[in-house]
């Protein structure tokens, strides 16, 4: 049975799904409004929640930009490789039920828990478990190695013109003064440096390659669930095998937003356990903070343009 997943879909199609125990009716359904990428429901039932999820061929917060529908069948083999793994079991939903006609995947529902953007307004702080806790699980993540796991490469190209291409084009038509007066001309002299552009665009053509290891592909606080005891791990459409270093350099990025980038730099250092080419994770950690302060893909950041000019220039100082 193929359909749309949709805010005022069918309780009558839902329930015809055959995910549910015996006797099991759904009650009502809620929606997850908080994904980028595809749209999410909560289903209550009588017994329990769960969450469905299904992928479109466009980004569901920017509909105009086009993406592959398949990501949601790399989303569900990264949670299979994950449940075969104890240490990381624990960081991320168990699959319920696969639906390949509609590229709907039903999870268990983790609770309502909020994620971690709340770093970039001050509102929240990663305590040091928490920092632990994180880099734990790109430990156990960076050291699994299948051999036949999706290249993902639509996805990796959508990515790539996101981060190495649209940010620093100097005419891609996007107004930076929109989003904050000024930031459009403090932007120039990083899209017009021709040295920084070579460089991001040989880390692109990297990223671009087939790597070693698995990574999660997006690992920034709107993945990061806070569950109180713990963090769970979500969204890794983006994943693939690529470098290590891409994960940590994003986390490091963001960490940086948070004003937090010295505390979690010095215990990855003390606590990553796998081998890594720093000189690369500064890289990615640079052009990430990059292009999430001059590309589409804002944060909710409280921050003049003074503090983006430091960032700017700190993000350069690690690509070249």
């Amino acid at each position: 049975m193929k359909f749309t997943l949709e805010n005022d879909s069918s309780i009558e199609q839902l329930q015809a799904l055959d995910c549910w125990n015996e006797g099991e009716k759904i009650t009502n359904l809620s929606d997850v409004n908080d994904s980028n990428m595809n749209k999410v429901l909560r289903i209550h039932t009588d017994q329990r929640s769960v969450i469905a999820k299904q992928s479109r061929p466009y980004v569901r917060k920017f509909p105009q930009i086009p993406a592959p529908i398949e990501r949601i069948q790399t989303e569900k083999r990264f949670y299979e490789e994950i449940q075969m793994n104890s240490e990381l079991l624990k960081f991320s939903p168990r699959i319920l039920a696969w639906y390949p006609e509609s590229y709907l995947l039903i999870t268990e529902d983790l609770g309502q828990l909020g994620d971690f953007s709340g770093i970039y307004s001050s509102e929240k702080k990663l305590e040091p478990k928490q920092i632990q806790e994180l880099i734990t699980y790109l430990n156990q993540l960076h050291q699994i190695q299948p051999e036949d796991f999706p290249d993902n490469l639509a996805m990796r190209e959508l990515n790539h013109e996101h981060i190495f291409n649209f940010p620093f084009n100097e005419h891609n038509g996007f107004d930076l003064n929109t989003i904050q007066e000024g930031l459009q001309e403090l932007s120039l002299p990083h899209k017009s440096d021709k040295e920084l552009k070579n460089q991001i665009s040989e880390l692109g053509k990297r990223y671009l390659k087939k790597g070693n290891v698995l990574i999660h592909g997006d690992y920034y606080p709107g993945s990061w669930m806070d569950a109180g005891d713990s963090i769970k791990i979500i969204d890794p459409e983006f994943s693939f095998m690529g470098d290590a270093e891409f994960d940590l350099g994003v986390f490091l990025a963001h960490a940086d937003f948070g004003d937090q980038g010295d505390e979690v730099e010095l215990q990855l250092k003390s606590n990553y356990n796998n081998p890594i080419d720093w000189n690369l994770v500064q890289a990615y950690r640079g052009v990430e903070i990059m292009r999430r302060l001059i590309g589409i893909a804002q944060l909710p950041l409280e921050l003049n343009l003074v503090q983006k000019e430091a960032l700017l220039n700190q993000a350069k100082s690690y690509l070249l």
